[in-house]
């Protein structure tokens, strides 16, 4: 894999792209896609409802773009996509606009654990949404083919699949490909405004930040109900693929999943990267055996070199108070929710009106295919992408082991969580016991190092 990265190599390669926007100076034009003609041709790899959502926002961009090809583990989900994408009674984007857009041949839907390999070589950009313990093998691949990237958040669960994006990401930098990674804010008018008053010093110095993702949680597939539709029974790998949300090589926790928008946000605001992490979680209500091996509550403390604080919240439970926002505390004021700066004294310093905002995840692909059109290379938010989900995994690893973790240590970890192989008759490394139910870390006895 080549040298480790530490956490100071990681502040001073994105020094200059916070935000996930390069403000570039050299000339020269990015590497072009490779039509004959104007068309810009997409390729969708993971067609579930993430991945229809990307591909229903990069056909809604101002761009002559097409979706050619489609790749997913299962074809019901690639059919449920496709029949969404083309359905003219759909009403989450302008089907009129989107369907004639969508022009994917019986020959370039792909199926299986190899299907993106079939997918990449015919199309120009790629769409990555996966699970996300695919994303560093997906992105890897694309890179290498020479191709533009939209990529969902996470970018991988453990410290091998961040360095296997941090190296492909270097590729892309050296052939000035476009990557936008799906962690929206950045591409959000009231978080662009705020975020940049913050780093103007408004409120002074960061001393202190509170960021939360607490919610009553996701869905989750029953292996009864998913077996009842099948009608057989499900190798473990199929079960665990179809249940993802719920097993860490293929999610990496709630922390990972979800709250890294939180998280990242308050790395931005820090600019800066945590130097350790320690706190305290569990699973006192999804306890169930559908539930799989992954925690309902966190409560991290992340230590900056500075010696600020980023306390960290994320709650899977329902019927709890819920917050997903972020605040900061300086030493002159205080931004208590997004797009809001107060003084010290709880004066309005500002107050960002969101009323006729765009929404980001459309900007996202309009900023990206925007770029690819006019040739520029302007976008590397691997990188940054790789910050985020490396200081979620390092929050976990800490919950999981009851311990103060360093992030060096984190980083420079060869533990990984992945299959030994990708087949439907393979075993995922973590299994159930003779009663069902999943063996789960336990604070104080679990190593995760």
């Amino acid at each position: 894999m080549g040298t480790v990265l530490t956490r100071r190599d990681f502040v001073r390669s994105t020094a200059a792209v916070v935000g996930g926007i390069a403000a570039l100076a050299d000339p020269l034009k990015a590497s072009a896609y490779y039509s004959t003609d104007d068309v810009i041709r997409i390729g969708l790899i993971g067609c579930g409802g993430r991945g229809t959502g990307a591909a229903a926002q990069a056909l809604s961009t101002a761009q002559n773009v097409r979706l050619v090809a489609m790749a997913d583990a299962f074809r019901d989900r690639l059919d449920e996509c496709y029949g969404y994408l083309t359905d003219a009674a759909a009403t989450d984007f302008d089907a009129a606009y989107v369907n004639p857009r969508v022009q994917v041949p019986e020959e370039h839907k792909f199926v299986g654990f190899d299907a993106y390999e079939k997918l990449i070589p015919l199309v120009d950009v790629v769409l990555i949404a996966t699970p996300p313990g695919f994303r560093p093998y997906h992105f890897e691949a694309a890179v290498a083919a020479g191709k533009h990237v939209f990529m969902e958040k996470p970018v991988a669960v453990d410290a091998p699949g961040v360095r296997r994006v941090l190296a492909a990401a270097e590729v892309a930098k050296a052939k000035r490909l476009n990557v936008v990674v799906g962690l929206q804010r950045h591409y959000q008018a009231e978080y662009r405004e705020w975020v940049e008053r913050l780093h103007a010093g408004m409120i002074g110095d960061i001393v202190l930040s509170r960021v939360y993702w607490d919610s009553a949680g996701v869905w989750v597939k029953e292996r009864a109900a998913l077996e009842a539709e099948a009608g057989r029974p499900l190798t473990e790998m199929e079960y665990q693929m179809r249940n993802w949300y719920y097993f860490n090589w293929l999610c990496g926790d709630h922390i990972v999943e979800q709250h890294i928008h939180n998280l990242d946000v308050g790395n931005w605001v820090h600019q800066a990267l945590p130097v350790r992490a320690q706190g305290k979680g569990g699973r006192q209500v999804r306890t169930g055996k559908d539930h799989g091996e992954i925690y309902d509550h966190f409560q991290v403390e992340y230590e900056y070199a500075d010696g600020s604080r980023m306390m960290s919240s994320c709650r899977h439970i329902e019927g709890c108070w819920n917050r997903v926002s972020e605040g900061f505390h300086g030493t002159s004021g205080s931004a208590p929710q997004p797009g809001r700066i107060l003084s010290a004294r709880g004066q309005v310093l500002f107050q960002h009106n969101s009323r006729n905002d765009p929404n980001p995840y459309q900007v996202e692909h309009d900023e990206l295919f925007d770029a690819i059109a006019n040739g520029e290379y302007r976008y590397e938010d691997a990188t940054n992408g790789a910050n985020a989900t490396m200081t979620a995994i390092l929050g976990r690893l800490a919950v999981y082991s009851g311990q103060m973790i360093e992030w060096d240590a984190a980083l420079a970890s060869n533990r990984s969580l992945m299959p030994e192989r990708f087949a439907w008759d393979a075993l995922p490394q973590v299994l159930p016991g003779p009663d069902g139910f999943y063996p789960i870390a336990v604070p104080g006895k679990t190593q995760v190092l």
